[in-house]
Order: structure tokens, then C-alpha cells, then sequence
């Protein structure tokens, strides 16, 4: 089983004191990559300046999106963006790609809103006029990380991404775009089974985390955040707590849960949202120097007896 990698995506830059002092704090915190997300709207950041101011006040973390929007762009101007940037990160840039979900991003900046398989087609397309840029500059193709839910996507990164992205979202039927429910583990299951019947190339798995909480009881933390979502990720908490996208528990017991999920779906790169930059930190400590207990039990050998399912 690969080595754990872990990453942070920040969604707010602040001041530019406030993006330098949260860059240095994922450093220092052990984070190994850095990522910024793509979306339009005020106070809305363009992805690649502040990688590069990123780059230019931290040593050791990559940098990258997670994920370019590639329909909002023109690919000749988008591809001018990420080889400058991956020029001034000097190999140290992770290129997320992805082909857009939120519509009222689109609707609202006058950008025509195309049907998935177009959008799934454009982003197919960026893949060679991105390569062909880089080989005219002269510049080697980023690593690039490929991010989605759809058969289409999840094709395309098994054709061509160095990382896949799964975030284990898919939209709401007869809701508005962008409206999203939880997959539970078994639907994970066979996304990444999907994914792996299309491709045997050794490519690294990427899981952007949705919550991250500390407790000792797992079913309440389950619960409250079945409440918070206004029960509209699942039908019943319980399936929260085998779902990938959250991590409840001891620092312990997520971590268990992190080595059960590298060996059941393969997820070795993790990604947590700004708001858990502190409290997954411990986690990430214990996962990258091991103590000498015991074999930790992970979610589910651990669980009360109400939390079993």
C-alpha cells in the first residue's frame, strides 16, 4: 500500500498577510500539498497568482488547484496560465483539472452553461492542447490530477491523470445544479471499481474529505451532521459513519479509518477543507510517525454498540 499524502484546500485567501501565514502554517504543520479551489463570484480568487505567492513563501508543500474549471476558460489562455505558473513553481505544481458543476457560476459570469458531455468533452480536449503547450515551451506537463464522479471524468483520468479525484458527490435528481448527496461506501465502491476496470496504470487516489471531527461518539457527531446537511446526504446517519468523505472519531480511530479506506478503495492522498487545517493536524501527525501501540482498530472494531451496522 502507498504512503499517505496529505494536502489542505483553502477557500478564502484574506489579506495577503492573513494567505502567507496560513501557507507557512501548513508547512509547519506537515501538510505536503497546498490547493486552492476555482470559482467565480465575489471575493473569489484567481487559482494561479496566489500559488505562486504561495510557492515564493514556503519550501517544501506542492501546489496546485483542486480543481481548474476548464469550460470557463479559452484553453489558449488557460494553458499561458498554468505553464507561467508551473515556470515560477519550478516543479513543485499539482494541475487539478475538472469540468465544472455549479451553473450559477457560469449563468452569472454571461458564460454559456453546456449539457456534461460537452463540458466532459472540453476538458478532453484541454488534455492535448495542454500537452502540446508545454512541449512548445519547453516546460515538462505538470503532475495532473483529474477530478470527478461521472463515467466520463472518472474515463478521462484513467487515461491520463497522474492523480484521480474522487470526492464522492453526485447530483441531486430534479434538483437545481450543483445540488449534491453524499455516496455511501458502497456506492464509493463502485466508483472506484469503475475507475480501476479502466485503467492499470499506477495512479495515485486523491479524497477530498467533507468534515473532519474529533469526539467519542461517533453516532452523535454522524447525527449532527446528518442535521446540518437537513438529512439530504443519506437516508440514515448510520451510513455516515463507513463514508468516506467524513472522518469521526478519536484521532485514533480516524486514523484506523484512514488505513481501512487505503486498503479497501486505495485512498492514500487526502485532502481536508481550511476549516480542518488544525483539527486533522493531529491525525496527520499520528499517521506519519506511528507510535508503537497496538495495530489501531479504525472505525470499525472500535464502535459502540448503537453505532454498528
Amino acid at each position: 500500500m502507498g504512503k499517505f499524502k496529505f494536502g489542505v484546500s483553502f477557500r478564502e485567501i484574506g489579506s495577503r498577510d492573513a494567505w502567507i501565514a496560513k501557507c507557512r502554517r501548513a508547512e509547519e504543520l506537515g501538510y505536503d500539498v497546498i490547493t486552492v479551489p476555482d470559482h467565480l463570484g465575489t471575493g473569489r480568487f484567481a487559482p494561479f497568482p496566489v500559488l505562486a505567492m504561495a510557492a515564493a513563501v514556503t519550501e517544501r508543500p506542492r501546489l496546485g488547484t483542486l480543481v481548474s474549471n476548464v469550460p470557463f476558460y479559452n484553453l489558449a489562455l488557460f494553458a499561458r496560465e498554468a505553464s507561467s505558473t508551473a515556470a515560477l513553481l519550478d516543479g513543485r505544481l499539482d494541475l487539478g483539472l475538472g469540468s465544472g458543476h455549479m451553473k450559477a457560476e457560469f449563468d452569472n459570469a454571461g458564460l454559456p452553461w453546456q449539457k456534461a458531455s460537452a463540458r466532459i468533452g472540453y476538458l478532453a480536449e484541454s488534455l492535448g492542447y495542454l500537452r502540446n503547450h508545454f512541449d512548445d515551451e519547453g516546460l515538462a506537463m505538470p503532475r495532473l490530477l483529474i477530478a470527478g464522479n461521472s463515467d466520463g471524468v472518472l474515463g478521462l483520468a484513467a487515461e491520463h491523470a497522474d492523480v484521480v479525484g474522487f470526492a464522492g458527490l453526485r447530483q441531486q435528481p430534479g434538483k437545481p445544479p450543483g445540488t449534491f448527496k453524499l455516496d455511501n461506501a458502497a456506492a464509493m465502491d463502485e466508483r472506484v471499481g469503475y475507475f480501476r476496470s479502466r485503467t492499470s496504470r499506477d495512479v495515485e487516489y486523491n479524497m477530498l474529505v467533507q468534515h473532519v471531527e474529533v469526539t467519542g461518539d461517533r453516532m452523535q457527531a454522524a447525527e449532527a451532521w446528518h442535521e446540518k446537511t437537513e438529512r439530504s446526504a443519506v437516508p440514515d446517519a448510520r451510513e455516515l459513519l463507513d463514508a468516506p468523505q467524513l472522518l469521526l472519531g478519536t484521532v485514533e480511530e480516524i486514523a484506523g479509518q484512514l488505513e481501512e479506506r487505503r486498503k479497501r478503495y486505495g485512498f492514500t492522498y487526502i485532502t481536508v477543507f481550511e476549516p480542518m487545517l488544525e483539527t486533522f493536524a493531529p491525525v496527520l501527525k499520528e499517521l506519519q510517525c506511528p507510535t508503537e501501540a497496538a495495530p489501531r482498530a479504525g472505525g470499525s472494531a472500535t464502535r459502540t454498540p448503537e453505532s454498528r451496522q
